[in-house]
């Protein structure tokens, strides 16, 4: 048996291992935020009227970037152990994912007088999903605090005004949308910008745990 500083040290404990493989994966935080404000922000700016069009963008991006970037963002922090971020990006990956099947696959054979229920069933599902992880944001940052409350109140406006067939509400979900966007390149921003520079340039707040 040998007792020497080496083989001690070849033998790391659990936690040094578990550490290990958190270090070796980057934050993926700022992707998935980034991909979310992307995404938030192509259909909220269609939800608004402004530019119509922008909901053709928003589509491609709900596959791409807002869907399977965000999921990977998503299984990036179950590595991590971080069970916020791993139950936010992923679900939000898919609710991308699930938009793009509902708008290209599901809704063209849903009866017009049933599309309002339809959507509106769609968005309270995750009005309620969005509600209650606005509840444990309020232990992660004060930035993304504001991200899930925006986005709470998004969803109450959109599904409001897909239930009813309320252009109104509508679009003033998207008018909250686009802020909801703003909120989440923002935090986007500051974690790539501050691991960056290995320092605060732009401050999240991180709130007790």
């Amino acid at each position: 048996m040998t007792t020497d500083a080496t083989s001690t040290r070849s033998d790391p404990s659990p936690g040094e291992r578990a550490a290990a493989l958190v270090h070796r994966v980057a934050d993926p935080a700022p992707l998935g935020l980034a991909g979310f404000a992307m995404t938030t922000f192509a259909l909220s700016i269609a939800n608004t009227n402004v530019w119509g069009p922008g909901a053709d963008a928003a589509l491609a991006l709900a596959l791409v970037y807002g869907g399977t970037a965000q999921l990977l963002a998503g299984m990036w922090e179950f590595v991590r152990k971080n069970t916020f971020g791993a139950l936010a990006f992923t679900s939000y990956g898919a609710f991308w994912i699930a938009y793009y099947v509902f708008v290209k696959f599901v809704a063209p054979g849903v009866k017009p007088v049933d599309a309002p229920v339809a959507v509106g069933v769609f968005l309270l599902g995750w009005t309620i999903f969005t509600a209650y992880m606005t509840v444990a944001s309020f232990r992660v940052s004060a930035a993304i605090v504001v991200v899930f409350v925006l986005l709470t109140v998004t969803f109450v406006l959109l599904t409001v005004g897909a239930f009813d067939s309320l252009s109104g509400w509508t679009k003033a979900g998207g008018w909250v949308g686009v802020a909801t966007a703003a909120a989440a390149w923002y935090t986007s921003f500051a974690g790539v910008t501050n691991e960056t520079f290995g320092k605060v340039v732009l401050p999240t707040i991180p709130l007790s745990r």
